[in-house]
């Protein structure tokens, strides 16, 4: 099967090689990638807000299924144009997208499921703002109702803070604070079936201890020893299940990878949001620990085809941690060489912010690359991770030492 994965980051990585494992696999090309990617499947320049682009770089090269890695282009409606021209995609609609496009259509679809998550505004001006501030109080959550790049969300206790966060924005959803730990869980859905997999957990802080400003994701752990141990079962029965239906009922089915963004409150499980892709950095913790082959499972997903499938799982546990440029998230600085990149037995990096110059491999992103340790149980897999990201030498860079660190300690006292 020839396959054409759409992306350039560490997800991105982490999916190339989960789908070249597969047999199925004969052909792996990716646009347009990176460095890392190259090293192990055909690369291809392309902007992946070119629909027209992205179709005929498919036909051109035969793929026999394109999986979409990125949110921009399934909300842009990619996933539409390649279906039309008879090619199996993994992916969304474009309306399907709007479950990440759009809060606002997340919450509605939401409610038409009975699908719990916080009670929520949303607002347009300053007024309706300020009185969804007023009414709901300390922590304030405000969230960009549009794709924002994983930065649109504000939790805060500065209502100023809040406030101009919020107008900054042209549509904006304000809602309660749901207290508890937070899971990620994903779904892979052929619009009428979806496989819950196993859950996850990521850190979106950009310092230890949960400080400093919200990022994309500093690093992630799988499996979650401290977790109820039906979550993936409650979380299909409450979550995943109602969504999918409800698409498609809708007329709308979700074809793809369902990313629900948990709170586990002391009132059950709410929903925080939805993606309508693989997560990243959840993705680099999760493929390594699939055992089904990937290539295949995607393609049955594109096709209608899941059945009754089941997903299995390697007994091992995964912690990454990101490996940030010097000034990320603000003003993160691209350029600086990235050398001194370990080989070591039963670690995985993934390249996301990197490019060649004439020199070597350097720095092109705020994220630069997401180093996951493979272990018997989580204390191995952090000391694999950190080994490895310590030897990385990339000037100014940072990383969070804290990644997975509760849910080891725990996991040893068990």
């Amino acid at each position: 099967m020839k396959i054409l994965l759409v992306g350039s980051g560490g997800r991105e990585h982490a999916l190339a090689l989960g789908l070249q494992a597969d047999p199925e696999c004969s052909e792996l090309h990716v646009a347009p990638g990176n460095p890392g990617i190259a090293q192990i499947a055909t690369t291809h320049p392309l902007v992946i807000t070119d629909n027209s682009a992205i179709v005929a770089l498919a036909q051109k090269i035969g793929a026999e299924l394109v999986v979409i890695g990125p949110e921009v282009p399934l909300v842009n409606g990619v996933a539409d144009e390649l279906r039309r021209v008879g090619i199996a995609t993994f992916g969304p609609s474009k309306v399907a997208a709007q479950l990440e496009g759009s809060k606002t259509f997340a919450k509605e679809v939401m409610s038409d499921a009975g699908v719990p998550t916080a009670k929520s505004f949303t607002c347009t001006t300053q007024a309706e703002i300020e009185n969804a501030l007023d009414a709901f109080g300390a922590p304030y959550v405000v969230k960009d109702d549009g794709l924002a790049a994983g930065k649109g969300v504000v939790v805060t206790r500065d209502r100023a803070e809040a406030l101009n966060h919020a107008l900054a924005c042209q549509r904006v959803v304000i809602e309660e604070y749901l207290d508890g730990p937070e899971v990620s869980l994903f779904g892979i859905s052929d619009g009428q079936t979806i496989l819950a997999m196993h859950p996850a957990q990521d850190f979106k802080r950009a310092g230890d201890n949960d400080a400093g400003p919200n990022t994309g994701g500093m690093g992630a752990y799988s499996p979650l020893p401290w977790a109820p141990s039906d979550i993936i079962e409650d979380t299909y029965k409450q979550v995943l299940a109602p969504m999918i239906a409800e698409m498609a009922a809708r007329g709308t089915p979700f074809i793809g990878l369902l990313y629900a963004g948990l709170a586990l409150t002391d009132h059950g499980t709410r929903v925080i949001e939805f993606n309508a892709r693989f997560g990243d950095p959840e993705t680099q913790v999760l493929i390594p620990r699939l055992a089904t082959p990937l290539a295949s499972l995607l393609y049955k997903a594109a096709t209608g085809n899941l059945g009754d499938t089941k997903l299995q799982w390697r007994d091992d546990s995964a912690v990454t941690v990101v490996l940030a440029a010097d000034g990320y998230p603000s003003a993160p600085k691209s350029g600086a060489p990235i050398t001194s990149i370990p080989t070591i037995d039963q670690v995985q990096i993934f390249h996301a912010g990197t490019a060649m110059d004439g020199n070597g491999l350097v720095s092109a992103g705020g994220r630069v690359m997401t180093v996951t340790g493979i272990g018997s149980d989580l204390t191995e897999a952090r000391n694999r991770a950190y080994r490895a990201i310590s030897q990385i030498d990339l000037e100014g860079s940072f990383y969070r030492s804290d990644i997975a660190l509760n849910a080891s300690v725990a996991e040893k006292g068990n």
